[in-house]
């Protein structure tokens, strides 16, 4: 038989998704994937109990159902300071998943060259690669993932089409500055390259660090493909609704790609998701203050055990150190420690192009009291590694 397609090749799995099926073999609490453990807010889930009756239950708009479209335009207008038009500027998508491949896929050919911030999230590099485009890695330094702007031009200098920009970052828990997005920008515009953001965690950024659309910047609107999704914002991530927002050349293509990539996300989901962008200023305040909360908890939990952390600026995530454990793999570490402490994480080594594997990825999206479980457990940590 003739040899299968080379594009996944050098793929593996999810390491992030193969956590959590360790940790459920181990009945380990699942800190690796992202998700929380609390429910949506109520007027989104009564909204969707009436539509299960009701409808839609048949294709919507290959793009997005309009009144989504609309909803999603008004708010995102506000938030970015930008005038979004619903039928010019949006695509919806299922998942911000589909929306960074599809936003891959229309602005790169084979061949082409697209910069990735290291660490990073394990789709990026994917998503570079099943397109036929070549990923050129710049680090984030830790512990604070600041970046080198004379090694971030050297990779532009390298003919890049586009950069991928993951802000507030998944995992290092990074809000870039005004500044780093300024030198970013003007970057792109000096070498003639496209921006694609990832900007699911834009309402969770914690004090005194905010989000600042890389869109909303002078002469950057052309050139930005931004994605998001509703998961992180509305507790809903098994509901895969994401969407693009960018200018009406760049939605065209990304319409195409999308058309048979998914033909279109659910429409039960996305006529309930409407009551969700309809909320007000106060809902994001509060789940600000929820986020923070949750964050103060786990990282003073942390520190009162002598665990070395990062101090997240936004998302929910943190790293921690495991340099003293001395394990050569973080892998096998996160597998024994799901075994043994029952507490899942994931290896640093996934998200980090360079040879790194100091540090796991923990998530603080869950129940204080599921926190509180994690904490009890990770008590044991140096006892049992």
């Amino acid at each position: 038989m003739k040899p299968l397609s080379i594009r996944t090749a050098n793929f593996t799995d999810s390491v992030i998704r193969r956590m959590t099926r360790i940790s459920d073999q181990y009945g380990a609490i699942n800190l690796s994937q992202g998700f929380p453990d609390f429910d949506p807010p109520k007027e989104i889930t009564d909204r969707l109990a009436e539509i299960s009756s009701k409808g839609p239950h048949q294709y919507s708009i290959t793009w997005g159902a309009e009144n989504f479209r609309k909803a999603l335009a008004k708010k995102q207008s506000k938030y970015m300071g930008i005038d979004i038009d619903y039928n010019e500027n949006v695509v919806v998508t299922c998942g911000s998943t589909e929306a960074m491949m599809a936003a891959m896929m229309a602005v790169t050919n084979p061949g082409d060259r697209v910069i990735i911030f290291s660490p990073f999230y394990e789709n990026y590099g994917a998503d570079t690669i099943l397109t036929g485009a070549e990923p050129v890695y710049v680090p984030l330094n830790p512990p604070e993932f600041t970046f080198d702007p004379d090694v971030l031009e050297n990779a532009f200098k390298q003919n890049v089409k586009a950069i991928v920009l993951c802000n507030p970052s998944n995992p290092s828990g990074k809000v870039f500055t005004y500044e780093e997005l300024t030198i970013i920008a003007d970057l792109c515009r000096k070498y003639d390259a496209y921006v694609i953001t990832d900007e699911v965690y834009e309402h969770i950024v914690y004090e005194p660090n905010r989000h600042i659309y890389m869109a909303s910047l002078p002469g950057m609107f052309e050139r930005t493909v931004s994605c998001s999704s509703l998961s992180k914002t509305y507790s809903i991530t098994g509901w895969r609704l994401g969407y693009v927002i960018a200018s009406p050349e760049i939605t065209e293509c990304v319409k195409k790609v999308h058309d048979f990539l998914t033909v279109g996300a659910a429409a039960p989901l996305q006529e309930a998701a409407v009551a969700g962008l309809n909320f007000g200023d106060s809902y994001y305040k509060a789940l600000q203050a929820e986020y923070t909360e949750k964050r103060n908890l786990f990282l003073k939990g942390l520190t009162d055990l002598k665990i070395p952390h990062t101090e997240p600026q936004g998302a929910y995530y943190v790293m921690l150190d495991i340099s003293e454990f001395g394990y050569e793999s973080d892998l096998e570490f996160c597998e024994i420690m799901a075994e043994r402490v029952g507490v899942g994480t994931v290896p640093g080594s996934s998200f980090f192009r360079e040879p790194i594997n100091s540090y796991i990825r923990l998530h603080f999206a869950k129940k204080d009291e599921t926190l509180y479980a994690a904490l009890n457990r990770l008590e044991n940590l140096k006892a049992k590694m």
